[in-house]
This record gives structure tokens, sequence and C-alpha cells, in this order.
């Protein structure tokens, strides 16, 4: 499916419940939407789910960069709005997260709940901002597979980057995405906004899970930020990297599916 919002073409996938909860899924870079297959399938016959592909990723319209977090969160909010959905469980890894951070930030009221997978608050520091360019310029001059290789290992746990059947779909995924939406998204990454003074101003049940083997946003960070929330849960993801949903689905699936439990209106 897909919707023009704001003379943007967004493309979507919703399944499951028309009533009870809504969960909304947000992307990391540079995936799209089937990062999160397993909790479509599994996650569906109890609430809602709503997976969009990012503007510049998937099937979604590229438009010119940055690609910015309030760009995408007020992409997100007018997909609910278009969908009729209210309030939603809002759950983003990686830059998903730095999605739902602005997402809290500018429309609070539309989330009921945050489940923040892989993530972290920190901007990026100056050496990270300059390979944020570097990057881009090399995806502009190769393609969107010339970074992709060289992001994997980073992104997998060592059991999840020799099994081939794991990091052949992550792989295929990321080279997949179009050129000059990967740029423009790392673009709006690098000049992203430090979500640290948000944190405590989180006021909804919030739910945090990392991967053990996660060396991009480790679990001692996402300790330090758990703590950060005012009565947040951390759940440690065994045998998965930062790519936690397509790791270890079964774990994710498992905790996510309690939580959102917890937090359905009686």
């Amino acid at each position: 499916m897909d919707a023009t919002l704001d003379g943007v073409r967004i493309a979507y996938h919703d399944r499951g419940r028309r009533h009870g909860t809504a969960l909304l899924l947000i992307h990391g870079f540079p995936l799209n939407h089937r990062m999160w297959a397993p909790q479509l399938v599994a996650l569906s016959p109890d609430v809602r789910v709503i997976a969009p592909d990012l503007r510049g990723f998937g099937r979604s319209e590229v438009t010119p960069g940055p690609l910015t977090m309030e760009q995408h969160a007020d992409d997100l909010a007018a997909l609910l709005d278009h969908l009729a959905v209210e309030r939603a469980v809002v759950a983003g890894l990686s830059m998903g997260g730095y999605i739902a951070f602005a997402f809290w930030r500018r429309h609070r009221e539309r989330v009921q709940a945050l489940i923040l997978l892989d993530t972290r608050a920190e901007p990026d520091s100056p050496q990270a901002k300059a390979n944020r360019d570097t990057a881009a310029a090399k995806v502009r001059q190769a393609g969107s597979a010339a970074i992709a290789g060289e992001m994997l290992p980073r992104l997998l746990a060592p059991a999840s980057l020799s099994n081939r059947r794991i990091a052949d779909r992550a792989l295929t995924m990321m080279a997949e995405q179009p050129v000059e939406g990967v740029a423009g998204a790392l673009a709006g990454l690098r000049d992203r906004a430090d979500s640290r003074p948000t944190l405590p101003t989180i006021t909804v049940p919030t739910l945090v899970l990392v991967g053990e083997h996660d060396a991009l946003a480790p679990p001692a960070d996402a300790a330090a930020m758990t703590a950060a929330i005012p009565g947040a849960r951390l759940i440690v993801v065994p045998r998965a990297g930062h790519l936690s949903t397509l790791e270890n689905p079964r774990a994710v699936n498992g905790t996510m599916r309690d939580f959102l439990r917890e937090i359905a209106p009686r």
C-alpha cells in the first residue's frame, strides 16, 4: 500500500487487528520495512502493525536531502492521520530510534508507549560526522552496495555474520536502497539533535531492547539511556548484534508481545 502525504508518496504495510493497540515500526539505516518481517508476522494477530518505508527508502519516494529525523517524524504523523490512528506504540531501531525521539518531541500526544531497539540518544561526534560525509560521497560514486559490505560486520553479531541466511538478507536489503535516499539519510543522521535532554521528558511506558553483542549501541549505553527515562525497562537480547529483530526474532517478538499486552487498554 502507499499514500501521498503532503505531496510525498510513502509506502507502508498495515496488518492485523483494526481495534485496540496500533504498533508503528520505524526501520533503521540503510534498510526498509522488510527488517521488521518477523515482527509483522508474529505480532499482527494481537495488534495492528504498521511498517512504513521511510522517505528515501524501499518503495517510498526519494526527495532531496538532508532527510532529517524531524521530517521523518512528521511523515509518520501524517501516515497515522491517513490511517485514522489517534495514538500508537512507536518502535524504532537505530535510526528509527532517533526518529522515535523526534516523534516524541513533536507529536507526543500521539504516543501510547515507546520501544527503543539498538539505538542511542547521543549525537554524532565530529569524527562520526566526517565519516557520514565520506560514506555519502562513496554511495554517490559507487552505489549503495559500496557501503553495505563495509557496514555488515558492524551490524551483526559474529554468529549472525556467519549465518548466510541472516547476513545475505541484511546485505541485500541495504544494497537495494536508493542512492539519493541513502546519501540524504546520512546527512540527516549527521545533523540529528542530541536526544539526551529528551529522555527525562518521556512519560509513557518505555521498553529498551539491545543486542548483547551490539557494537554500535552497546548494552552499557542502553543501560545508561534506560536509567534516564522514568520507569523504562531494559532487556538484553541474547545472540544478537545491532539488527536484533533479524538476528533473534523469537526473543524480540516475545519481549515485544509481553510489553504490548501489559500496556493494552483494559
